[in-house]
């Protein structure tokens, strides 16, 4: 971990008329910008087999402005316009890495509406923050203070579906140190019924934000489909339905930051499954439920809590049969239907809760993993079977 973590503080702002103009403005040139040098760089590949980096794509802008079709550019700030083709190029990096598929061009509906500013395209002080091409401060509603003596290096304005408009910073955070080191360890199971069951035995239930607002969901959809695409009517009511999305969205995301911290600062180790959620949403009888539960975002926020405080954080491979295995004397099920939520074994006679029992496998899977040196993703030849053998001389020792 490095000496200072950065971490972006998210506030919401109300601009006024002129600027949330500005604003929508800018949201409209980033994304041209962006599919304009989308557009030449596919170009450039498949008719000539030649690549355009960051710099050209720069040059290129410069040349945009002077065209009468794109002279609007030059009406909005430079910087969001730069800092979108740099976006671009770390698409293409990623593409050519493998890390993820190829840039996509930006929708005018679908698109995220934001535009990120730097030091240059930006004044803040004294707790006002000014942004270039516009005169007066925006209105921000501080629910925090940034850190004591810290500027922003970036700002990111941005606009949701729900048309609440948020501004990041991105700043130095001193108060973020490796919290002082223990012995304690916890496996991590999660499901549905129970968002997370750890090897305690503890269970935290699912709150299922959007089951509870299903009703209001739907009815607020039924309405929507009834109104006139393109109609002002049709706008309000795709707004009213964007607004129970975000709440919904706002209170899972509130209850899984509180639960990812609470086990980072009470455990050193932290053992998950390898998940892929993916996959399993194609599960249509369970996509809904699995999507709600956000298993993938509870695990992104261990993943960056544990390297800020200094916390162990392993993965087991998802193939370790942990439901099926005895925590107790290590015998394995054949078969164990999702159904079955308490089951005994056969060789020992123990009665085992399936999600506690699975919880207190994964502890003693990541326990070994972490002894064969393996790290947040271990590769299914040391964290499958290999893990299997080392958790069955752990639980044989503690017998």
């Amino acid at each position: 971990m490095t000496e200072h973590v950065k971490r972006a503080f998210k506030y919401r702002f109300y601009p006024n008329d002129a600027q949330a103009a500005q604003l929508k403005r800018t949201f409209g040139c980033v994304r041209k910008v962006y599919n304009l040098a989308l557009q030449a760089r596919t170009t450039a590949w498949f008719t000539e087999q030649r690549r355009i980096n960051y710099v050209q794509t720069s040059a290129l802008l410069t040349e945009w402005k002077k065209t009468e079709e794109h002279a609007f550019l030059v009406e909005v700030s430079s910087v969001p316009l730069q800092q979108t083709l740099r976006h671009l190029q770390a698409a293409f990096t990623n593409f050519f890495e493998k890390r993820s598929a190829y840039p996509r061009f930006k929708s005018l509906k679908k698109s995220r509406k934001s535009a990120e500013y730097t030091r240059s395209a930006f004044t803040y002080r004294d707790g006002r923050l000014t942004l270039a091409k516009m005169h007066e401060p925006l209105d921000i509603a501080w629910s925090r203070q940034l850190p004591e003596g810290q500027v922003p290096s970036t700002v990111t304005v941005s606009q949701d579906s729900a048309g609440r408009w948020f501004v990041s910073m991105l700043c130095e955070d001193a108060s973020v140190k490796a919290l002082r080191a223990g012995s304690r360890t916890v496996g991590v199971d999660v499901g549905i019924t129970s968002l997370v069951t750890l090897s305690t035995g503890e269970k935290i239930s699912n709150p299922k934000f959007e089951r509870k607002d299903r009703v209001r969901l739907a009815h607020a959809q039924r309405e929507l489909s009834r109104k006139e695409k393109g109609s002002k009517n049709h706008d309000k009511a795709r707004v009213r339905v964007a607004r129970i999305y975000a709440r919904i969205a706002d209170r899972r995301r509130d209850f899984l930051h509180k639960l990812s911290t609470r086990l980072v600062r009470e455990n050193q180790t932290i053992v998950i499954e390898d998940l892929a959620v993916r996959n399993m949403l194609k599960n249509r009888p369970l996509a809904r439920a699995i999507s709600d539960a956000s298993w993938t975002k509870l695990r992104s926020m261990l993943e960056y809590k544990a390297q800020w405080y200094g916390r162990d954080l392993i993965a087991v491979d998802r193939w370790y049969p942990s439901s099926r295995t005895c925590s107790t004397c290590g015998h394995l099920v054949a078969k164990l239907p999702l159904n079955v939520r308490e089951w005994t074994c056969a060789a020992c006679g123990v009665v085992h809760d399936r999600d506690a029992n699975a919880a207190r496998n994964i502890l003693a899977a990541g326990l070994a993993v972490s002894a064969c040196g393996a790290g947040v993703r271990p590769q299914r030849s040391t964290s499958g079977r290999a893990a299997g053998a080392e958790a069955g001389k752990l639980r044989r020792s503690a017998a």
